[in-house]
């Protein structure tokens, strides 16, 4: 079977198996990614055809382009060894037409007098055609990894592995620019990184035909992340000014703004813990950034002191009208703990999701505190995947879920005996992740 390579960005690689794992779920192709290595920028894997590698890397965020390997090695001498043996008939196709060398180096600089000599090194390959810099017809790439990335110098790191790979095709990553969120219309002080948000809806297997949902829509990053993808987005948020949007920009402003509005389903304003969803209305993910309360409290719709809102409830009237109609009516509101919102999630996700759809959370941890102790399980649902982000003393993870087939009537079963924070994120956050009690040890 036809080896390639997968050239992968050095960025959030937690989320670069996971994101090559869900594309390949997507475009129904079976590849073994057990070969990754965090540490590498490069990925081998045995495809059964060209197709098959545009299949795999064509939207993706974390992956660069895929090449087909020609020849790889430890050393110069075995990589051109392993080259001389590539078969003829495989390459006879890419003999007479045009051309170009890209020399690429990772924890090493080379100079251009340097890169043509390793291009002129390979002449016994018999390339006749011309070569041309713009828009060749075929573009061969020399992947050199060199370890010792703590050497002072980069001309004194050792090579330890190179390759020679015919260019098949590029991924998406361009894109992340198109949506970066300092040329977006509309944005709020929790509007989620553009990057990440792409990522997470890849990892969510956002795809034309399918319905998501993001309960805390914010200014909706996770719902055009999704639409680009061609997925069917709603949200919701129980704060109405981000749904509603400020002066001429909302969320529809970005849909327009990206030409995307045949995929906005539409938002609403609600509180999570009393969502109106049907539980017969299915969803084929849930992608979200739950609100951490670190801007300010988590709270949700209801009161700590219900006798202080009892004249205000909606039974009471004023001057005739009833006060929660009235324009400068504000519902009450009572704190909500993480722990319980996360719980709460999962419940959720287990009634509304489709057998094998996902949910694709992000949960903040200090890192002190970050083991698997700390991540909420849930009968119903398997957990597949953890991306980790870190900061300095803190890291929010992306929790990755998959419904499990459905062997009852699809009913809510609660798993409500896993409090798993028992100091409010918040809290730390605020004291610098400082004086840890010893209950959280």
């Amino acid at each position: 079977m036809p080896k390639y390579i997968v050239l992968l960005a050095q960025a959030h690689e937690t989320f670069r198996k996971p994101e090559l794992e869900a594309l390949a779920e997507l475009e129904g192709l079976k590849v073994d990614l057990s070969g990754h290595d965090e540490k590498k920028p490069v990925l081998v894997v045995d495809l059964e055809n060209e197709e098959q590698a545009r299949l795999l890397i064509k939207r993706s965020i974390l992956a660069r382009g895929i090449y087909e390997l020609w020849g790889f090695g430890q050393t110069w001498d075995e990589l051109h060894e392993h080259v001389r043996k590539f078969p003829a008939s495989k390459s006879a196709p890419y003999k007479n037409v045009s051309f170009k060398f890209d020399i690429i180096s990772f924890q090493k600089s080379r100079s251009t007098s340097e890169q043509r000599d390793i291009m002129e090194s390979f002449g016994y390959m018999d390339l006749t055609g011309p070569i041309r810099m713009k828009k060749p017809d075929e573009t061969f790439a020399v992947i050199e990894l060199y370890n010792n990335p703590h050497v002072q110098l980069k001309s004194d790191r050792e090579l330890e592995a190179v390759y020679l790979g015919r260019f098949i095709a590029n991924s998406q990553r361009d894109i992340i620019d198109k949506y970066d969120l300092k040329k977006r219309k509309y944005i709020g002080t929790t509007s989620f990184d553009a990057e990440l948000a792409l990522i997470s809806s890849n990892i969510g297997l956002a795809a034309p035909g399918k319905i998501i949902y993001d309960p805390f829509a914010g200014t909706g990053s996770f719902l055009v992340a999704a639409s680009h993808f061609g997925a069917l987005a709603i949200g919701s948020d129980i704060d109405g000014r981000q749904i509603r949007g400020k002066k001429k920009h909302s969320i529809t402003t970005n849909y327009k703004q990206y030409g995307l509005t045949d995929f906005f389903l539409d938002v609403f304003v609600g509180d999570f813990t009393h969502n109106p969803i049907r539980p017969k209305f299915k969803l084929d993910a849930i992608i979200c950034d739950p609100p951490y309360g670190v801007r300010e409290g988590l709270k949700v719709l209801g009161s700590k002191n219900p006798e202080r809102y009892a004249d205000k409830l909606p039974t009471k009237l004023e001057n005739g009208d009833l006060s929660h109609l009235r324009p400068d009516y504000i519902p009450p509101k009572k704190p909500y703990h993480f722990d319980a919102l996360l719980d709460d999630l999962l419940d959720f996700a287990s009634v509304h999701l489709i057998d094998n759809g996902r949910l694709c959370c992000w949960m903040p941890t200090a890192n002190e505190d970050y083991g698997e102790r700390m991540i909420p399980q849930h009968p119903e649902l398997e957990l597949i995947s953890t991306c980790v982000q870190e900061f300095n003393k803190w890291s929010r993870v992306l929790l990755v879920y998959v419904r499990r087939p459905r062997t009852t009537d699809g009913a809510n079963l609660a798993f409500k005996d896993r409090r798993i924070y028992r100091e409010q994120f918040r809290d730390k956050y605020f004291r610098g992740f400082h004086l840890t009690s010893k209950d959280d040890s």
